[in-house]
């Protein structure tokens, strides 16, 4: 198993600005591609055997098993994507940081996005990710300016907000959400953010309510701080 993970620019990550590969055993392989087209990687998501890429050059690309692109969306003036996930209808969905929404995209990137909740819906989006029911929770957080607040918000199917689901949880600040088995809403969450001595966190909400099921909490020693991406792998492991 080959575990891929983005490492973002200076600028939004003091990273590599590639895509990385690690081994099962967590030790690193190198870049998975040199193509000249990933620039201040982000969201990741997979598709029949196929990797969908978020690029900071705004495009989506799109990988075979190799680290070739085989298709691209070409460049999206204002796209500036965050992270990426795949919804209940088989379309690849992109977060957009500067316009604070969720755009929906064909997997064969033919034709153009579309945008699936309103300009402007969270001050600054940190995550997202659909429920079982098709429900999409999207995480709202701090940006780099400090602008933001820290919620979770939860859009039915038609995408109405659902009110009846609030997280009240003063000690979060979510970096990226997804998914557990069980059906509830996990997040990263680093609080306060961009303080030096944050608080790293897992934190599980119930899907139902929103309530604080339990929150993980790694012993500083282990080094495990600034967390961003969110998956779950094919074991099931978080």
């Amino acid at each position: 198993m080959v575990l891929l993970v983005t490492s973002a620019a200076d600028a939004n990550g003091a990273g590599y600005g590639k895509l990385l590969a690690f081994g099962s055993d967590g030790q690193l392989l190198g870049p998975f591609s040199e193509d000249a087209r990933i620039s201040d990687p982000r969201g990741l998501g997979v598709y029949s055997a196929l990797l969908f890429l978020n690029s900071g050059s705004n495009r989506i690309l799109v990988l075979d098993g190799k680290g070739c692109v085989v298709r691209e969306s070409g460049a999206i003036p204002g796209l500036n994507p965050g992270g990426g996930n795949f919804g209940p209808d088989g379309r690849y969905y992109v977060g957009l940081r500067a316009a604070r929404t969720i755009m929906a995209f064909a997997p064969t990137l033919d034709g153009s996005g579309e945008p699936v909740l309103p300009p402007a819906v969270v001050p600054f989006p940190r995550g997202f990710a659909f429920g079982q029911d098709g429900t999409l929770f999207l995480a709202s957080g701090i940006g780099p300016g400090e602008e933001g607040n820290n919620t979770i918000l939860a859009f039915d199917p038609e995408r109405r907000i659902n009110s009846s689901w609030k997280v009240q949880d003063p000690e979060f600040s979510p970096l990226d959400l997804a998914i557990a088995p069980n059906g509830n809403v996990i997040v990263s969450s680093e609080h306060p953010f961009g303080v030096p001595d944050a608080v790293t966190t897992i934190r599980e909400y119930d899907r139902a309510g929103g309530r604080l099921v339990r929150a993980l909490a790694p012993d500083r020693g282990t080094g495990f701080r600034r967390p961003r991406g969110l998956r779950l792998g094919p074991d099931g492991k978080l």
